[in-house]
């Protein structure tokens, strides 16, 4: 990274932080009682030649009529060399957001951009688009990241993210957490008084706290971002159209899930033509040149409901594979049939130099010594997961590497062509980092005792809250996965936890 962007990257950071009055404030009087840009900034989706750019204004009720929102881009951040300049309308039933496609942008190339409304002015994001298609370029340098329960810690783990000057932050799930604090508080990093998120007002109330946090906004504004959610979205463990009353309650779970999905289309840099009537299609590929095509995945919204879980549970539960022959029916899904038929299909295209699978969880199978098995992940759909790895044996890839979070535990496998045969062909990588902020539930005991029994997985570890850095050339492929300090403390130092490369043509991560 040089100077210049290690510089500008410590400048944006340090003004997301900043408390005290606003530069918005130092203007002439104006109709805003707060600053309408405190939910920050973001860009997203980039293509070769197109990005999305993203706010929402802070503050701004229902009844608050349409406000008109300027935006600038410009190749510098003092915008003296302007690039595109227009404007947005940010609607009430659209939760006041703006979503602003850009065409026509240059392919490999750093932009600036700001919003302007009623006087305000944003903080100034930084973003990129793609490489151009026939292009390979030196290096990708990827976060990935999932899991930031509000209550759980700070964010310190995004301070680090952004510092380390990614080209594109994947998130893989669980931006929000729907759940109300507990009533026990002295061991949270801090709380909230919101209720247990049902209704779009409670959604974009949780999003706006979420999007208060300085460290956030700041990773937000270092580069641009790619989405994809888990459950908590929208509520733990739902599955395709059941919330926790199951398949019989779907009609009942029906308005929730379609407040939580607009909702989550509102805070995200997402293109408009990702909402669909009736919800929001999520899995695409987003190419980096001939570098990478990374596949991001959607295994929430049509999957079926988790074998064995009883209607009215909380959520899904481990079972005892005798004990559950639901859980071997050839037919039930995780992707849903559109979605694999798709990913089948992008798989048959020319690949790219390393191809990508960015989804939810682990994908790896997790025996635990019990005998037991989660349902709620890859481990609950096995024919689902047999199905993939035979389309990726079908249509070969140079390099598979599959990115997954959900479980808040860093996990580092090798991925077999017959998931449950680890004398099998070595197929692909797997990296499943540990969360921003949520805890992991377990302890390292019983994660080393499962790592035991599971001979493909080379590195388990749950004490960690995180991200992970993939440095990504034509040549390698190097995770360092990330860690803080201590994860109650918002400028806790961060560390190397460890270390696994990738080489081109050589399935299976290396210990560096």
């Amino acid at each position: 990274m040089n100077a210049a962007r290690r510089a500008w990257l410590q400048r944006a950071a340090l003004a997301a932080c900043a408390m005290q009055l606003p530069r918005w404030a130092w203007a002439n009087p104006q109709p805003w009682q707060q600053d309408p840009f405190a939910l920050g900034v973001a860009s997203g989706e980039p293509g070769a030649h197109s990005l999305v750019l993203w706010t929402r204004l802070a503050g701004a009720q229902p009844q608050l009529p349409a406000q008109t929102v300027h935006w600038e881009l410009a190749h510098d951040a003092q915008f003296r060399r302007p690039v595109q300049r227009g404007q947005a309308l940010a609607a009430p039933e659209w939760g006041h957001s703006v979503h602003v496609q850009l065409q026509g942008l240059q392919p490999g190339r750093w932009y600036f951009y700001r919003f302007h409304c009623g006087g305000a002015t944003s903080a100034t994001g930084r973003t990129r688009t793609a490489p151009a298609h026939t292009d390979m370029p030196a290096q990708l340098r990827l976060v990935f990241a999932s899991c930031q329960r509000w209550e759980h810690g700070q964010y310190a783990a995004w301070w680090h993210a952004a510092q380390d000057a990614p080209d594109l932050v994947l998130f893989l799930g669980d931006y929000i957490y729907e759940y109300a604090s507990p009533r026990e508080r002295s061991t949270l990093a801090r709380s909230h008084d919101l209720p247990l998120a049902r209704t779009l007002q409670d959604y974009r109330d949780r999003y706006a706290l979420y999007k208060s946090d300085p460290l956030l906004q700041a990773a937000h504004a270092a580069c641009p971002w790619a989405v994809t959610w888990d459950d908590h979205e929208v509520e733990n463990d739902w599955a395709g159209s059941a919330g926790r009353a199951g398949p019989d309650g779907a009609q009942a779970f029906a308005p929730q899930r379609a407040a939580a999905f607009q909702a989550y289309y509102e805070n995200m840099p997402l293109s408009a033509t990702a909402w669909l009537q009736g919800g929001l299609q999520l899995y695409r590929s987003l190419d980096w040149g001939q570098l990478a095509r990374i596949h991001l995945l959607d295994d929430r919204q049509y999957r079926d409901w988790q074998a064995c879980r009883q209607p009215g549970s909380s959520g899904a539960a481990s079972v005892r594979a005798s004990d559950c022959p639901s859980l071997h029916d050839r037919a039930r899904t995780l992707l849903g049939p559109a979605q694999e038929q798709w990913l089948a299909a992008q798989l048959a295209q020319a690949p790219a130099r390393w191809s990508v699978l960015a989804q939810q969880t682990l994908f790896s199978p997790r025996h635990y010594p019990s005998g037991l098995q989660s349902t709620d992940n890859w481990d609950g759909y096995p024919a689902a997961r047999a199905r993939l790895l035979a389309s990726l044996q079908q249509h070969p890839q140079r390099n598979t590497v599959f990115l997954g979070g959900d479980i808040h535990q860093n996990y580092v496998c090798q991925v077999h062509a017959e998931a449950e045969q680890p004398d099998s062909a070595l197929l692909a990588s797997e990296f499943c980092s540990t969360s921003i902020s949520s805890r992991s539930g377990t302890t390292q005991d019983k994660v080393d005792a499962i790592a035991r029994h599971n001979p493909h997985v080379l590195l388990a570890r749950c004490e960690e809250r995180g991200y992970g850095l993939a440095e990504i050339t034509p040549q390698t492929w190097r995770t360092t996965l990330r860690a803080v300090a201590n994860p109650l403390d918002a400028r806790s130092p961060a560390y190397n936890l460890a270390q696994f490369v990738v080489t081109d043509g050589h399935p299976g991560p290396v210990r560096a």
